[in-house]
């Protein structure tokens, strides 16, 4: 599997993972109902924010990823990604090899910190690879995501530093 940077011709790509998920509801905190137009906005933000793409052996897009500072002015040292992995791939080490790359491209892009925001506590894998990956649980703001099967759950907000 190669990551490399996303280019604008990755999109047709890129726009099914995120589409299915989104649709599913069960892990992004965006309109189910997203457009195309609005997910690419979201996932091709303007530098110094990098997209970037796993790409298959046979050449597919399996995976992609969104790397950008989490605020902006003073806040702008600690970094905030978004992960999407094919389900046709999922269980295939997609999400852990982006979760290595994008933190090597935050150290290399001088972030002190990477912090998400919003990882629903009930995607048990996804917390399981992040905390492997050394992102300890803050806090989890109880009954702020709305799951279409579990109903209201908490969403987790993550955070690793980047020294040593």
């Amino acid at each position: 599997m190669l990551i490399r940077q996303a280019t604008k011709d990755d999109w047709d790509s890129i726009w099914p993972i995120l589409r299915r998920i989104a649709a599913d509801g069960d892990t992004f905190c965006c309109d189910p109902d997203i457009t195309d137009g609005q997910a690419y906005t979201m996932w091709f933000p303007p530098p110094p924010a990098r997209t970037v793409v796993a790409v298959a052996d046979e050449g597919a897009v399996v995976g992609t990823a969104v790397l950008r500072p989490n605020h902006g002015g003073p806040g702008a040292h600690v970094a905030n990604a978004s992960f999407a992995v094919d389900y046709d791939h999922r269980g295939h080490h997609v999400g852990r090899r982006l979760g290595e790359h994008v933190l090597a491209l935050a150290r290399q892009d001088g972030y002190c910190a990477i912090q998400f925001n919003a990882v629903v506590e009930t995607n048990t894998h996804a917390v399981a690879l992040w905390m492997s990956l050394g992102f300890t649980v803050l806090t989890t703001v109880p009954e702020a995501f709305h799951h279409p099967i579990a109903g209201y759950v908490g969403l987790h907000i993550m955070h690793r530093t980047l020294s040593g």
